[in-house]
């Protein structure tokens, strides 16, 4: 069975990041909507915010002491399910 690539945002209720996560998945479906086969967005509690591509946790909050800017989020998201793809102006020089 072939299964499109996974995205998963948990993020922080009591935080409020809801949005954030929201719009970064948004992002992500606009940016990959021909390899991307879900954005999932899940309520944590106490500071979350992770992001795993298939399964693999590819952001952490609390480790990083922050959020990915977009720019940095679609490369790491796209080397993981379509290394070869061109981000254009997102690319990094």
């Amino acid at each position: 069975m072939n299964r499109s690539p996974r995205v998963e945002i948990v993020y922080c209720t009591q935080c409020r990041w809801l949005l954030r996560a929201a719009w970064m998945g948004q992002e992500l479906l606009s940016t990959f909507a021909e390899e991307l086969g879900e954005v999932a967005l899940a309520p944590g509690t106490g500071g979350v915010f992770q992001i795993r591509v298939n399964e693999e946790l590819v952001w952490d909050r609390a480790e990083r002491e922050g959020f990915p800017d977009i720019k940095e989020l679609k490369q790491m998201v796209r080397d993981r399910i379509a290394p070869q793809r061109d981000l254009g102006h997102s690319e990094k020089k």
